[in-house]
Order: C-alpha cells, then sequence, then structure tokens
C-alpha cells in the first residue's frame, strides 16, 4: 500500500465520525419524514399508506396557504432589513477602536434564547403599558399603534425583533469580510480621488458580496423556519395574521395529532427552503465575485 492511499484511509477514518452523525441525524430522519408524510397517523395506531393524499390535502387547505403567505412576507421584511441594517453597523464599527467590546454587545442577543427575547418584546410592544408606547406619547405625543394586535402591525413587530436579534451574528460576519479586504484598494481609489461613497459603492459592496451571499442564504433559511416569536407573542394570531409555516407544522402535529398532514407540510417546506437557496446559487454566479 503505497502513502497515498494510507493518507486516504485516514481521512476516511478522521471523517468518519462525521459521516456516522450525518446518517443517523440527517438522512434517516430525512428519509423517515418523506415516508411518513405519505401516511395518515394519529401518533398511536397504525399508519396507513395513502400516497399524496397529504400534499393534496395541504394545496388545498386555506390555513396552509395563509402560513405560506405570512412567512414570505416575513423573509421578505426580514432578510433585506437585517441585512441592511448589519452592514450599516459593521461598517461604522469597522474603524472604531474598542471593537472587541462593541461585537460582544451587539452579538449579545445572538446566544440568547429567542423565547427569553420574545418574552422582553411582549412586555416591550404592549398596546397598553409597554415602554415603546409610552415613550411615543411622552416624547412625541403621538398614541402608538397596537403591535401585538392590530393585524397590520403584527408581522413587522415580529420582523422588528427578529431583525434585532440576528442584528449582532450578521454584524460580526460583515466585519471580518470588511476586515479581510486588503487597504491597497482604498488607497488606489484615494489617489484617484474617489469619494467615500465611490469607495464604498465600486469596492466595499463586491469585494463583501461572498459575505452577503452567506448571510443571505443563512437569513432566509432562519426566516421560512420562524416559530418561537410568533408563538410567544401572539399564538399565531390575530385572526392568523402571524400564522407561519412552522406554526402550521406544530398545530397540525401537536394540536390536531395529525402527524402525516405535519410532516407533508414540513418536506413542503423543506421542499421550499431548496428552491430558493438553489435559486440563489444559481442567481450568485452574476453577482458574487471571489478571490483577488
Amino acid at each position: 500500500m503505497n502513502k497515498r492511499s494510507v493518507d486516504n484511509w485516514w481521512g476516511y477514518f478522521f471523517i468518519f465520525p462525521q459521516l456516522v452523525g450525518l446518517l443517523f441525524f440527517s438522512l434517516i430522519p430525512l428519509v423517515g419524514a418523506f415516508t411518513l408524510s405519505m401516511m395518515k397517523w394519529d401518533g398511536f395506531g397504525e399508519k396507513d399508506f395513502i400516497g399524496f393524499g397529504n400534499f393534496i390535502h395541504q394545496f388545498a387547505d386555506e390555513e396552509f396557504i395563509i402560513a405560506l403567505k405570512n412567512t414570505v412576507y416575513f423573509t421578505m421584511m426580514v432578510v433585506p432589513g437585517g441585512i441592511f441594517s448589519a452592514l450599516l453597523v459593521a461598517v461604522a464599527l469597522n474603524k472604531v477602536k474598542g471593537k472587541v467590546i462593541y461585537r460582544l454587545i451587539y452579538f449579545a442577543p445572538g446566544v440568547t434564547s429567542t423565547v427569553a427575547v420574545s418574552v422582553v418584546f411582549l412586555w416591550l410592544l404592549n398596546s397598553d403599558f409597554g415602554i415603546i408606547n409610552l415613550y411615543l406619547e411622552q416624547w412625541f405625543g403621538i398614541e402608538g399603534p397596537r403591535w401585538l394586535i392590530d393585524t397590520a402591525y403584527v408581522m413587522p413587530s415580529i420582523a422588528i425583533l427578529s431583525i434585532w436579534a440576528g442584528l449582532g451574528f450578521n454584524m460580526v460576519i460583515f466585519l471580518a469580510g470588511l476586515q479581510g479586504i486588503s487597504t491597497s484598494y482604498y488607497e488606489a481609489a484615494e489617489i484617484d480621488g474617489a469619494s467615500h461613497y465611490r469607495k464604498f459603492l465600486h469596492i466595499t459592496i463586491p469585494l463583501l458580496s461572498p459575505t452577503t451571499f452567506f448571510i443571505a442564504i443563512m437569513s432566509i433559511i432562519g426566516s421560512f423556519q420562524v416559530f418561537d416569536q410568533s408563538f410567544v407573542l401572539t399564538s399565531g394570531g390575530p385572526a392568523k395574521a402571524s400564522y407561519t409555516m412552522v406554526y402550521h407544522i406544530y398545530e397540525l402535529a401537536f394540536v390536531d395529532f395529525t402527524f402525516g398532514r405535519s410532516t407533508a407540510a414540513a418536506v413542503l417546506l423543506f421542499i421550499i427552503i431548496l428552491t430558493f437557496t438553489l435559486i440563489q446559487m444559481y442567481a450568485s454566479k452574476k453577482w458574487v465575485h471571489y478571490g483577488d
């Protein structure tokens, strides 16, 4: 056995634990989910094979359509809002002394339980005695909206919470990307007389495109899986205005005990997320620039 073969076997040896974990905790449950999505099962009795009946039921289910619309609406607010705000904070902190302290402060919500953050915002956004409405009245003399009661404000309220909670993680990633940009590009631009705006538009943004691409994919995946915020703040209400895909999956499984339909909805969510990811991967060839 030559040295290359020995090195290959050592490589297989070291990745073996990861492969076992991938097999038992990802691939096998994924196959099991696809199988269960074609069954009628209440969690106790025998499983009855019904083919694509659960999927047909979901496409005809008004609650599934509402959940999908709400989730897409939420994603359209959180993804661009989260990327834009994180980029602004990262650019502001890039040249600031003591940026380590600021990174710690901004990143703190990212390591805090989403449930705990949602409970705090439940008090902040209370329409009767919440701090936000109190300050709006005292400082500006206006009556604050009914954040979690009015159907027009409930999803934007959850989006604001999610953007704030994810700001630290996205900011740290952007900050790492900014620090990886060589100063020679900016020095050359200054010699040519480029303004700060031109340097940001033609140097920073293109060289940050791989970082932006990564954050966009992670943000879309996370946004389609939103659940904790809706569950704690509004329980999917009012009038299902904050009823999301994962909340729909939860209700089908643990309220209605229709695990087949719940798994079918989960599979559809998986396909939707996979589709958006593949579209992003394809579109990234036109705007993501790797290398120098």
